[in-house]
């Protein structure tokens, strides 16, 4: 009986953390699409209320707005997870299999450091609206530091997911780009 090598145990534990970080995506996806759910049941209210009952609407918009934006930062990881972003792979096409791999590695990490300079920003701004105590000047008036979780929380969860993306290339259980190699 051949006894498991240390090189074995890595690649299950890095394989189990990546489909962890994958089902987290998946998860932050159906919260995402609930709340683009939410938003269009809340809009539709929003349309009874002012043009049937001829009545004023104090919250709907507003709600509206951060359920969209929050949907839009929590969705990133899922859309990492399908590879759904933008992407022009002209050069990968172009490329061999490993300048295509340390191409794929390159833009990952830059990825990596670019979102995270942005999930920084971003997090201090929700800190000081949660500090200070910042409300919208509504006449709902909401505390914004619970709109305002949703970037740094969003960008927090997209570089989870860039980083098990960057594992599976790593360790092979992905190719560079998706892009078999030749």
């Amino acid at each position: 009986m051949a006894l498991p090598t240390v090189d074995a145990g890595w690649r299950r534990g890095a394989d189990f953390l990546v489909r962890s970080i994958g089902g987290l995506s998946t998860l932050c996806g159906w919260i995402a699409a609930s709340m683009i759910l939410a938003s269009v049941f809340i809009t539709c209210q929003m349309i009874f209320v002012r043009f049937v009952l001829r009545q004023s609407t104090i919250w709907q918009t507003e709600t509206v707005i951060y359920l969209m934006i929050a949907a839009t930062m929590l969705g990133l990881p899922y859309v990492q997870k399908l590879r759904g972003h933008v992407n022009v792979d002209l050069l990968p096409l172009w490329l061999s299999p490993l300048p295509r791999k340390l191409l794929a590695i390159v833009v990952l990490l830059s990825g990596i450091v670019v979102l995270g300079i942005m999930g920084f920003y971003a997090f201090e701004h929700w800190h000081t609206a949660f500090q200070r105590g910042w409300r919208s000047s509504s006449v709902w008036g909401p505390p914004l530091w619970i709109p305002y979780l949703a970037m740094p929380l969003g960008f927090a969860l997209f570089i989870l997911q860039l980083l098990a993306d960057l594992l599976a290339l790593l360790t092979g259980r992905d190719t560079a780009f998706g892009l078999e190699a030749d």
